[in-house]
């Protein structure tokens, strides 16, 4: 759970405009996967300084939080739900060292593996669902975003191996 507090203290910080407490959360060779229109970069914006205050003030206000290990997915959109956004922050020892950022489209996390997954903090498996049906063949859905007004078209974004 320490990587879920260390993503709440990003978007704390970021929402403050705190650059010193951001720049010690986020490792200086941040590895960055954007998908999504590039007039929609906000979080690159807020990161790099590209934008003032005065032109843009985007907030990250997250809706739900999913851990799966060192993953964090967040789920977000703006005050007029007209953007929404998915992040999936990659945290190593208190460091965020990669993130993938998702605009204006569903996300689904599948797992691949032959063992038994470990679940994310908030999963709740379908009575039908087991162990034994996670396959190296097959790739289950173990979460899909819900804020977008794309659910259902979703961008399999993330397969996380096991």
């Amino acid at each position: 759970m320490q990587e879920k507090v260390v993503v709440l203290a990003l978007y704390e910080a970021l929402n403050a405009r705190d650059v010193d407490t951001v720049h010690k959360i986020l490792a200086g060779d941040l590895e960055w996967w954007f998908h999504g229109p590039p007039t929609h970069q906000f979080l690159m914006s807020l990161l790099t300084g590209a934008s003032s205050d005065d032109y843009f003030r985007f907030e990250f206000d997250p809706l739900s939080v999913t851990t799966f290990g060192s993953i964090v997915i967040v789920e977000g959109c703006d005050n007029s739900r007209s953007t929404s956004w998915v992040h999936a922050w990659t945290v190593v020892d208190g460091i965020i060292t990669q993130v993938r950022e998702y605009l204006n489209t569903s996300l689904t996390v599948a797992r691949l593996g032959n063992s038994t997954p470990s679940t994310p903090s908030d999963y709740n498996p379908s009575p039908s669902s087991s162990a034994a049906e996670v396959t190296t063949l097959h790739c289950p859905s173990v979460w899909e975003s819900s804020s977008s007004n794309r659910v259902g078209k979703s961008v399999p974004g993330i397969v996380l191996a096991i």
